[in-house]
């Protein structure tokens, strides 16, 4: 019985994660230290501080994954690391990690790209049936990704500004919410019942790209214009128009891009994918298309290390190796490796 375990690693923005997984699909441990707290006063990630904390967590965060599971180094495979995307210095450190242990334990090393170890969170919860449709949302990336088997990765849609996090987090702001703000949009959406109209942004007719920089301004600009006329917004109301606009829009270039390419398996994933409001639009669509949908559960959505694992297994069995001269890659594009 195959029994392939990798120790994973991810620091690519203000998570220090370490995880043991066993065949690609089975988490032995994932430990998560976050920095939500270090950066809420900012309002954002702040990449000098995220990248001081995970020279701290870092050694601390690998042990305790490696005590969790009760595995030794002799047991492990390969240890795999987030390359890229990312903030470049909280990429290094995870990278020099993941390469001293190597090195330390005669590992092989495999380098694994943020965006498809998001994907791979869903391998985690069942098997991913090809040929696969996967929307990315998280707050770098708002993509629709076409697999057509492991490791192929066909990018059939991105977006062209910011990516749906991105606009959660402007608009919240706005809003005076604290951060991170796009789970107390997605509460507050939920608690309305009236919704101010804002615009949606579907770009060219066949186009399965996104755009919410003009959503983000359309919600700037009713404050600024409340605020003139000496009038108060109802934090629900918006809330929960620009929630509307951005699952319209996600989910209908989502069911259409299905359509078009005939997958039998939808897939979300990343941080956004977290969202009440999003989860409930794409499950309700795809029941009535009849095309098998899922979504990882919430602490697989956010960054983590797990992720990580899942996606280096496949490229580990195929024979992918990264080597000691890896260096982190903040612009690294998402590639199939088969």
């Amino acid at each position: 019985m195959k029994n392939t375990m990798i120790l994973a690693i991810e620091s690519s923005c203000d998570e220090t994660a370490a995880a043991i997984i066993r065949n690609g699909h089975e988490i032995v441990s994932n430990v998560v230290a976050s920095q939500i707290e270090s950066h809420k006063r900012f309002g954002g990630v702040v990449p000098e501080i995220a990248s001081r904390h995970h020279v701290e967590q870092i050694t601390m965060v690998i042990e305790e994954a490696l005590a969790q599971a009760d595995v030794k180094p002799a047991d492990l495979a390969a240890v795999a690391v987030t390359e890229g995307p990312g903030l470049v210095g909280a990429l290094l450190i995870g990278i020099n990690a993941a390469k001293a242990f190597a090195f330390a334990h005669n590992l092989p090393i495999v380098g694994v790209h943020h965006i498809a170890g998001h994907i791979y969170a869903n391998a985690l919860v069942q098997p991913m049936v090809f040929p696969l449709l996967a929307l990315v949302v998280s707050g770098g990336h708002t993509e629709l990704v076409y697999m057509k088997e492991h490791g192929s990765f066909e990018v059939i849609g991105e977006t062209r500004d910011d990516a749906a996090g991105e606009a959660y987090d402007k608009v919240a702001r706005v809003l005076n919410l604290p951060y991170p703000g796009g789970p107390r949009i997605d509460q507050l959406a939920h608690e309305g019942e009236e919704a101010v109209t804002f615009p949606r942004v579907w770009l060219e007719e066949d186009s399965y790209d996104f755009s919410f920089s003009g959503l983000k301004s359309a919600v700037i600009n009713y404050k600024h214009n409340m605020d003139q006329r000496g009038g108060e917004i109802s934090p629900t109301a918006v809330a929960k128009g620009f929630q509307e606009s951005v699952v319209e829009v996600l989910t209908a270039k989502t069911l259409r891009a299905a359509r078009a390419y005939q997958v039998k398996q939808v897939i979300a994933a990343g941080g956004v994918a977290a969202n009440k409001g999003l989860r409930a639009s794409l499950e309700a669509v795809f029941a009535k298309e009849g095309i098998a949908f899922f979504v990882p559960p919430l602490k697989l959505c956010t960054d983590n290390a797990a992720m990580i694992g899942a996606a280096a297994t496949p490229m580990y069995e195929a024979g992918v190796r990264g080597n000691l001269m890896m260096n982190g890659r903040p612009g690294m594009e998402l590639k199939s490796w088969v």
